[in-house]
């Protein structure tokens, strides 16, 4: 589940962007050339020509992020002369000064907003006007231009030069540990947004957080065409996860599966074309038959209104949130290529064209054909989510419900558990204990999600949705992915040499190691799983993950470039495109596996709504968990974890080949899937 965005609530990293130069903003840069050149000009001439890279790309930054409201031109030129640390060790303290600074500032921002947020994250009865105000306030909207004013931004950009990717990528291998914390410093101001504008995207973004947080439907009030009900009466699921889940489970219900998925799938379909009634939503009050689209109260048919589109208002809320932010980033102008060239550092077209690769390769086609036979019948849309390559579907889902519970009745006894289930993963008692102690475990209002501190002071959060019978299997199993993304950011945040390199490249990285925690759920339950064909299983079950996410991503990433072509689309208009390009993704890559024409089902995802763009992080974290399992086999689980993500922020590619000893790539994967399907064929 995501790795909540601190970009939501720290100004300080929301500007960590890349750009090739230094921007000017909307309002313009009052110095002139000539005094930038100058300025150079005098301090090579004052320090000498080893340090012309540094003063020249220094002045530059500072000269482009100066306001009239900072001073005059002859305040600039002081600034810099006086500014600027030309001497490597007092360069070094002034390093470990703001990093201490930052930390400082990052993490207590950090912390005012994961508790102003508890009672939207948390089931602490019902959401309040109050508690919507407080959960989307901003405490450090204004700290970006405080750091300005305060010339701290300045020094910052004066004495730590920018690195593009480009040249992070060739210059990079090269560096030293310091050198590599000294560009991550540099990345710290490129830019200079408006504190209003951040307050505003931090207000949409909540909305839109709890609009999904709160879409839950009640499963034991669907009826079918007899009237029957086909769920539990207690049921109640969120959408996406929840459904999804659900959907996952009924292939082990051999008798009642297939008819309870078409149902699910009916479910999700009205989500998307926004024609489920508003009544169901969150309500226990109403029957429906979302087939027929009927609702019933008290045995009766009521008439209804469709939820009028909400779902994609806030994507249009959020859209234009973050292109307002557009013109402070001028080398940058578009929130894609900021998410994938700086948040990412690879470029939209290298992952989407990974993407295509896979999902248009043979040995899925092959795999499709494969899961085909082992169902008895052709497939159907929503076998995108099959579920039948995890060995613990052999293991009777009773067995697992009861071990589950017994141990782990809430919240809080799964975080008395951590230290245990650290341990039985190979860490020793004394880094368990420790790593236990930087994690908190809550009850989640929503699905879950994982949070961690910007500060060493401070604790990871653990949420995950416990109902009042206590945990089952599936929360287990979504409570492992969230456990191992705290994990990941305890280990970063502490054992990380140094502060600003605390972290992973990208988020696809935290969720490689959440995949890898979540595959390990039989081991931490103490249960055996024998089956001599685990390898091949976990390969197949990775291949068909990236298969059903990487289509999602695809239809993220061609609607946020539609919505930059039809920046001013009405919420019914971004409906229209958002199916009309999941349509089109289906018809490319996936109806010839599954069959159906102009299926939809690839735009249910709720990242799509609540978080731009964040989607691709799943794909790319199920690569990266492939070819890091492929890794740490026969090698010390906890040591190699330790080691691999102890390198912190470097690139995402150097951070492969350090790891793993090779690049990202999804050859591993399409390599070890071939020799599973004939493996698996063969054994049929």
């Amino acid at each position: 589940m995501k790795k909540l965005a601190v970009l939501l609530t720290i100004p300080i990293l929301m500007i960590m962007v890349q750009c090739k130069q230094a921007e000017k903003g909307p309002e313009g840069s009052p110095i002139p050339k000539e005094v930038v050149a100058k300025t150079i000009d005098k301090l090579i001439e004052k320090h000498g020509s080893d340090l012309q890279f540094r003063i020249e790309r220094g002045v530059n930054q500072v000269a482009n992020l100066w306001r009239t409201s900072d001073g005059s031109v002859e305040d600039f030129e002081s600034f810099c002369q006086e500014e600027f640390v030309a001497d490597a060790q007092q360069l070094h303290t002034l390093f470990e000064k703001l990093s201490a600074g930052y930390e400082i500032l990052n993490g207590y921002f950090l912390r005012i907003t994961k508790d102003l947020m508890r009672p939207l994250h948390l089931d602490m009865g019902e959401i309040t006007p109050i508690d919507m105000m407080f959960g989307s306030f901003s405490a450090g909207a204004h700290l970006t231009e405080d750091l300005f004013t305060s010339k701290i931004a300045f020094v910052t950009a004066l004495n730590f030069p920018y690195y593009s990717l480009a040249e992070k990528e060739q210059l990079g291998e090269g560096w030293t540990r310091l050198q590599w914390a000294y560009a991550r410093m540099g990345n710290m101001f490129t830019s200079r947004v408006p504190a209003s504008l951040i307050q505003n995207y931090s207000k949409l973004s909540t909305e839109a957080d709890t609009y999904i947080s709160e879409y839950n439907i009640y499963m034991g009030n669907l009826r079918d065409e007899n009237g029957n009900a086909l769920f539990p009466k207690d049921m109640k699921l969120i959408t996406h996860w929840g459904l999804r889940d659900e959907l996952k489970s009924q292939y082990a219900d051999t008798e009642n599966g297939l008819r309870n998925q078409r149902m699910v799938y009916e479910v999700m379909k009205r989500i998307i074309d926004q024609t489920i009634p508003q009544e169901v939503i969150n309500n226990p009050d109403y029957t429906w038959n979302p087939v027929t689209n009927e609702l019933m109260k008290d045995g009766e048919k009521v008439n209804f209104k469709s939820e009028p589109n909400i779902r994609y208002q806030q994507v249009v809320n959020l859209f234009g949130a973050l292109k307002d932010m557009d013109p402070f980033y001028p080398t940058m102008p578009n929130y894609i290529q900021r998410t994938f060239e700086g948040s990412y550092e690879l470029s939209v077209e290298d992952v989407e064209q990974l993407f295509i690769d896979l999902v248009s390769s043979k040995q899925v086609r092959d795999l499709g054909n494969l899961i085909s036979s082992k169902l008895g019948r052709p497939l159907e849309p929503f076998d995108i989510w099959y579920d039948g390559f995890k060995s613990r579907s052999s293991i009777p889902a009773e067995k697992l419900d009861a071990t589950v519970g017994k141990r782990f009745t809430s919240a809080k006894a799964f975080e008395n558990e951590i230290p245990n289930i650290l341990t039985s993963l190979g860490w020793s008692k004394e880094k368990a204990n420790f790593l236990a102690s930087k994690i908190r475990v809550e009850g989640s209002r929503g699905a879950g999600h994982a949070w961690g501190g910007a500060m060493r002071s401070d604790v990871a959060l653990l949420r995950t949705r416990i109902e009042g019978s206590g945990m089952n299997y599936k929360g287990f199993n979504i409570a492992m992915h969230e456990f191992g993304h705290t994990v990941e950011q305890t280990i970063t945040m502490h054992d990380v040499d140094y502060y600003m390199m605390n972290g992973v490249p990208n988020t696809a990285f935290t969720e490689a190691l959440a995949f890898i925690f979540q595959k390990r759920d039989l081991d931490v339950l103490n249960i055996k799983d024998d089956n001599p064909e685990k390898d091949h299983l976990m390969a197949l079950d990775n291949l068909w993950s990236c298969y059903e996410i990487m289509g999602v991503s695809l239809v993220d990433i061609n609607l946020w470039r539609w919505l930059y072509e039809n920046p001013k689309a009405t919420s019914e208009e971004v409906k229209q495109a958002t199916m009309r390009i999941a349509k089109d993704i289906w018809n490319r890559y996936y109806k010839d596996v599954f069959g159906g024409e102009d299926e939809t089902i690839l735009a249910i995802y709720s990242h799509m709504i609540d978080n731009p763009l964040y989607l691709s992080a799943y794909p790319l974290g199920h690569l990266i968990s492939f070819q890091l399992e492929q890794h740490l086999a026969g090698k010390h689980f906890a040591n190699e974890i330790q080691r691999i993500f102890e390198q912190g922020t470097v690139i995402p590619q150097l951070w492969m080949k350090g790891g793993v000893g090779e690049p990202l790539s999804i050859d591993p994967i399409l390599k070890a899937s071939e020799k599973a399907i004939a493996a698996l064929s063969k054994a049929q």
